[in-house]
């Protein structure tokens, strides 16, 4: 019964009584609009610079990235030739019996050896940035150990100069891809921020822009509407003319029984599914 009651009172209300409803609320967003309005472009006007610097920011943060990536790469490719250099030029001091002072601590641990196998886990490996970073200290100690090996061998065997200046420059390749790497792990993390908060700006930005435009439109609608629902209420709510349809019919097609708009399409709904259920 409450539905019927709801339905009665619904019907009872006169369409002056809505009309007028309609008209006063059209003419207080009239009103209103235009502050809100403004209001929404000067926080569209105060947003549009943030969202942009947050964007070159990020974009900068990108490339320099992509540009300590790039650099820390080109290091490790020209160090790890040079490993491959090291151990032929190891193989022949040792055939040649060059190698005969090699420091026994030295010799067991096979410092180039650890380095290479450091690297290839460095390059392969999924490893957050915590990780990498204590990885790049092992790799920092192995090599200030080589060169301390080397110096101490230049000193006692002059023979040993290629395998020296060869190892020196693995060292500083080496220890320039570790820095630039460093630097790009550090440059993630600033990139990771920025985009962030450019994201939240930008999302901000979007919804300003939205609720502008649907401000904007309704304002633009205000002149009409409002002439619509004065006529209506000057001229009265049938078809008064075109693009003035009757608006008591539905009323009066429920007042003598029949159903409402919304039930015809409730049931013209179910009819459809009931039908696709037996197919």
């Amino acid at each position: 019964m409450p539905n019927e009651m709801d339905t009665e009172a619904l019907l009872n209300v006169g369409p002056e009584e809505l009309a007028s409803s309609l008209l006063k609320r059209r003419l207080m967003l009239k009103e209103s609009l235009p502050g809100v309005i403004r209001n929404l472009e000067a926080e569209e006007d105060s947003l549009t610079p943030k969202v942009e610097r947050g964007s070159e920011a990020f974009q900068a943060a990108n490339k320099k990235v992509s540009n300590l990536k790039g650099e820390r790469d080109d290091a490790q490719i020209k160090a790890n030739i040079i490993v491959s250099e090291i151990k032929e030029i190891r193989e022949r001091l040792n055939k040649s019996g060059g190698m005969i002072s090699l420091d026994p601590k030295w010799k067991k641990r096979k410092l180039i050896e650890e380095i290479e196998k450091l690297e290839h886990e460095i390059q392969t490996s999924a490893l957050d940035q915590r990780s990498e970073r204590k990885l790049l200290e092992r790799r920092r100690v192995l090599i200030s150990e080589n060169d301390k090996w080397l110096k101490d061998r230049k000193d006692s065997n002059p023979d040993m100069l290629q395998y020296i200046d060869k190892s020196k420059e693995m060292s500083r390749l080496f220890k320039k891809a570790d820095k630039a790497h460093s630097r790009m792990l550090d440059s993630v993390e600033r990139a990771q921020s920025l985009y962030e908060k450019s994201s939240t700006a930008s999302e901000e930005l979007r919804e300003i822009k939205g609720q502008l435009d649907r401000a904007r439109e309704l304002l633009s609608q205000s002149d009409k509407a409002i002439g619509h629902w004065e006529r209506r209420l000057e001229e009265g709510f049938g078809q008064i003319a075109p693009g003035f349809k009757d608006l008591l019919r539905g009323r009066d097609t429920v007042r003598n029984g029949g159903p409402s708009t919304f039930s015809k399409r409730s049931r013209s709904k179910n009819t459809k599914k009931t039908r696709s259920e037996e197919e």
